[in-house]
């Protein structure tokens, strides 16, 4: 099969070549996925677990690309809650080889059902960027209806995402990020944009909560938001700026069958709109994440067409 493989770690995402791998096998709980679209985040490339197994053992060459959409033409010994044929989305293992690749090997509690009515690209924006919205905003933000929430880099595939979940969810919304982003930031639900580059961040506080994925010198300014009793979340690092008063949480997404379906669903009422960036076939991932290469929204690379 196909597959975008990495040997150097030092070399990014110039490093990337097309290569030809064997099929995977499904091991015991797994399923093979035949990908019709997947997500990649450069940060992976930083990863100890893109170089290594479970067992810190060297795995080079390694296939990046965590975030997919495609259907089940495998399932592995004891495997049960998805059926060959199945179309499905999600998170492929972090010390496993990614979905870049014509087929991937996952484990089946990594995935969720993607109802027919919702297209693979669609769907592979949704994963890492839809739980790390969700995670961040609910379950470490702790989030609830008329409290405010700053929000970095919301014109992004995160930010996006957090931002319209926000909204519905209740909650006063205020987005970041350069000059080019307001209408989109605005459009998606914020109720107000600061530009990073001409406006004080330290005037759009006091909020409730601050999610970050920006880090550096945008996440230690950011602890001084937050007010008693919020919550400081970031995925960048750990912080190193703690608020007064205030908790600060740097968490690392992880993968939830509910918490898919929940985004699966609120995209199929108009409720969630991932934004797409842009669009690519397999063999152009190097240069569609190239350095200064920027586009709103997510990146997703088209693996193959959708039949039908």
């Amino acid at each position: 099969m196909r597959a975008i493989t990495v040997r150097d770690r030092d070399a990014g995402v110039r490093g990337m070549t097309l290569t030809d791998l064997p099929h995977p096998h499904a091991a015991e709980n797994d399923v093979i996925v035949r990908v019709h679209a997947a997500g990649f985040t450069p940060g992976e490339l930083s990863w100890p677990a893109t170089w290594t197994d479970r067992a810190g053992r060297d795995r080079t060459p390694s296939v990046p690309g965590h975030e997919l959409s495609g259907v089940v033409t495998e399932l592995g010994y004891g495997t049960t809650g998805l059926s060959v044929g199945q179309r499905v989305f999600g998170l492929a293992d972090w010390t496993r080889d990614g979905a870049l690749a014509d087929h991937v090997a996952v484990e089946a509690r990594n995935l969720a059902p993607l109802p027919a009515d919702i297209d693979h690209v669609t769907a592979a924006a949704l994963p890492v960027s839809g739980l790390t919205a969700w995670q961040g905003l609910f379950d470490h933000g702790r989030l609830t209806a008329g409290r405010t929430v700053l929000i970095h880099g919301a014109a992004g595939g995160v930010g996006s995402l957090a931002v319209q979940l926000a909204r519905e969810a209740g909650a006063r919304v205020i987005g970041t990020g350069r000059a080019a982003d307001r209408t989109t930031a605005l459009d998606l639900g914020a109720h107000a944009f600061v530009d990073l580059q001409a406006d004080r961040l330290e005037d759009a506080g006091p909020v409730d909560v601050v999610l970050d994925v920006i880090g550096g010198d945008i996440l230690d300014r950011s602890a001084a938001l937050v007010r008693p009793g919020g919550t400081l979340v970031t995925i960048s690092r750990p912080v190193t700026v703690p608020p007064d008063g205030a908790r600060a949480v740097f968490f690392v997404v992880e993968p939830d069958r509910a918490q898919l379906t929940a985004l699966a669903t609120r995209v199929r009422t108009g409720r969630l709109t991932p934004l797409i960036g842009s669009v690519h076939p397999l063999p152009d991932t190097a240069a569609a994440f190239a350095p200064g290469t920027r586009t709103p929204g997510k990146t997703v690379i088209r693996v193959a067409e959708e039949a039908g």
